[in-house]
């Protein structure tokens, strides 16, 4: 269920931040205290934990990149979109044509498979960002000569 209120920006020790209301808060599950959420600020997409405050309303911190895509600042009042979230989303990275070419062309596509899976999202997580051809094949070479030599901890770059 998606909630919606408007909130201004205040700054606790370091931090900014702003506080949900209760009618809001009361409506989801903590889950060792702290409620996962996603969610906008100003129609700019994030996702964050509620954090408890001893006697206070929940509290939702907000970071630089925040402000900057919601286009606000400290002291001024934001709108708010957020709901629970009840399980970790998972980002699927695509596998890159070049690698998986040259895992076919080497028969490592076994060995690659039988990575951790967290490893192997590492990895294409950090291929995905790469802008250049050259960049890339760098990488992936680099990554066939690790998976060539059954090294333990594969990783790029």
């Amino acid at each position: 269920m998606k909630f919606e209120f408007r909130a201004k920006i205040y700054k606790t020790g370091i931090n900014w931040c702003v506080n949900v209301p209760l009618r809001i808060s009361k409506r989801m599950i903590p889950v060792k205290g702290y409620i996962k959420i996603k969610g906008q600020i100003n129609n700019y997409d994030f996702t964050k934990s509620l954090v408890p405050v001893k006697n206070k309303p929940y509290r939702l911190f907000v970071n630089a990149y925040m402000m900057k895509g919601g286009e606000t600042a400290l002291g001024k009042v934001a709108r708010f979109s957020i709901e629970q979230t009840t399980k970790k989303e998972v980002k699927n990275y695509s596998t890159p044509k070049l690698l998986r070419e040259s895992l076919k062309k080497e028969g490592l596509t076994k060995s690659f498979n039988q990575l951790t899976p967290s490893r192997k999202k590492d990895i294409l997580k950090y291929l995905s960002f790469v802008k250049t051809d050259e960049t890339m094949k760098k990488n992936v070479n680099k990554l066939i000569a690790q998976l060539k030599a059954k090294k333990k901890n594969v990783r790029v770059p």
